[in-house]
This record gives C-alpha cells, structure tokens and sequence, in this order.
C-alpha cells in the first residue's frame, strides 16, 4: 500500500490514548441522554400516537446534538460519530434482548438478532474499509502518461485513466468515485456499486416507555435514511456524484456556456450522464 494511502486510512487515530478514552466517554454518555430523552416523550405525553409523539422525538434528538455542540465548545470535549452510531446500535439490542424478546416468537428473534450482527458488521466495513483512495505513488499514473496528480484528474481526452477523483477535505485524501464524507462513519463513502406495544409482558412502566423510545428512535432513523436512500438511488439513475451536484462550478466538465466566447450564464451539465439503463449498467458492472 503506498504512503499517501496508508497515511490516509490513519489520520483518524492520531491521537493520544487519553483522547480517544474521554471521546469514547463522551460518545456513550451522549448516546444514554439521546435514548433516556427519548423515552421520556411517551412518559410526559402517554395521550400522544406513535405518529404524533415523531416530531417530539425529532426535536429531542436535535436538542441532544446541541448539547454535544456545547460539550464540544465549552468542555473540549468532542464525541465520536462513529462510536455515536456504534452505541446506539449496542443500545438498542440490549433493549431487544432485555425487554422484548420475551414477547418475540423464535424466528423473528433469530431475524433481529442476525440483523443487529449485520448491521455491527456492516459499520466496521464502512469504518475500516478504503473508500478508493488514490495515490500520489500509483501506477494509475503510469499508465494515464500524466507528470502529477493535478493533471491526471483534469478532464482531457488524453488523460482520461483517473476520472472523477476528487479530493475530500476531512480525510485529506483523493478518492476515486467519491460522493461525500459521512461523519457518521468518519470515512469517506463512493459510490461504485413493527412490533405491538401491547405484546410487551412488563411490571415496569419505564421498560415500556424504553421500548416505545427505542421505536420513536428507529423510526426517525429509518426516515431520514429513506430520504438519502432516495437521494442515491436518482444519482445511480443520472450518473452524479454528491460532491459533484454541490460543487458543479468547481469541476469544470459541469459546466457549459451557450457561448462559449462571451461572459453568458454558465449551465450545468452532466457529461457522464448516458441515459438511466445505461447508468444502471455501469452502476452494477463490477469495477
């Protein structure tokens, strides 16, 4: 693996052990007060619907994450994303396992179970995995016939080996098909290719009212992970990147004159839009 790659994939962890301590602290600590917060909603409002309790929930989440802001600010103290998302998952297993599994006939409970394993192993995928990091020391560049990496990832018929590398910021590194940089996941992310309240056998009002807080959570989850579902799913269609759709006036293959000779608007354009089947096509070929 080269320097740039290797130094790119470590950029996360440089930091001393007793950083990484208090951001795994702050991490968990959040994670309770986001959960325990949720499920006081059905507590303080036992009238309220499932439907109706939602943008309560919402609202609490958004006041948690303020409250992580000013941990941050004033505190110095920043919680991880990705061990935020590692918690939460860990949470609401222990919930399943504690609270309602016993209301759960034995071939759901081996589905939730597999699916919570999945999901841990699908975050340390994306947590671990290397999003296309380009190299400064890679062959790609041999083979393209460029001098740097500027003028390999610069559109032209005559180097055309490196297209759509862009550089992420965050992780200071360039990525070949790279969409956007998930803080959630703290890597960067390409693109290449219910259960009755009432079954719940409990003395306890606040395990209800844990289990009712779980569901608002996951819901709000599902929801907003739908919307970027969707959103992927019409970059797929239309061969777009993130970045790409954001930041159209950087890269100049985006962008078209109606003359190209005078100071007219300049519209955009996508170049590596072939019509949706045959974006689907590339989407699904393997690389």
């Amino acid at each position: 693996m080269s320097r740039l790659a290797s130094a790119s994939g470590l950029h996360r962890l440089r930091r001393s052990p007793w950083e990484v301590l208090w951001s795994g602290l702050a991490s968990c600590g959040l994670t309770l007060l986001s959960q325990l917060a949720v499920a006081m909603v059905p507590r303080l409002f036992p009238s309220l619907s499932l439907v109706a309790m939602l943008p309560v929930a919402g609202v609490v989440c958004l006041a948690v994450i303020v409250v992580g802001r000013f941990c941050r600010r004033f505190i110095g103290v920043a919680a991880s994303a990705p061990l935020f998302v590692l918690f939460n998952i860990l949470f609401l297993w222990g919930v399943y396992v504690f609270v309602i599994r016993g209301g759960t006939s034995s071939l759901l409970d081996m589905v939730i179970n597999a699916e919570c394993a999945m999901l841990l192993f699908g975050l340390y995928r994306i947590f671990s995995g290397d999003p296309g990091i380009v190299a400064y020391e890679s062959s790609f560049f041999e083979e393209a016939g460029c001098k740097d990496f500027v003028e390999a990832i610069c559109p032209s018929e005559k180097f055309s080996s490196l297209p759509r590398v862009r550089h992420c910021n965050c992780c200071k590194a360039n990525v070949r098909g790279y969409d956007h940089h998930c803080p959630a996941f703290g890597n960067c992310i390409d693109i290449t290719r219910c259960i009755n309240s009432g079954t719940i056998r409990s003395e306890n009002p606040m395990s209800v009212n844990m289990v009712i807080g779980t569901m608002l959570f996951s819901i709000l989850q599902v929801l907003w992970q739908a919307v970027f579902l969707i959103w992927h799913i019409y970059c797929i269609c239309f061969n777009i990147k993130t970045d790409e759709w954001i930041n159209w006036k950087k890269y100049p293959e985006f962008q078209m004159k109606e003359q190209p000779q005078s100071d007219s608007e300049v519209k955009f354009v996508n170049p590596y839009d072939k019509g949706v089947l045959c974006n689907i096509r590339e989407f699904l070929k393997p690389k």
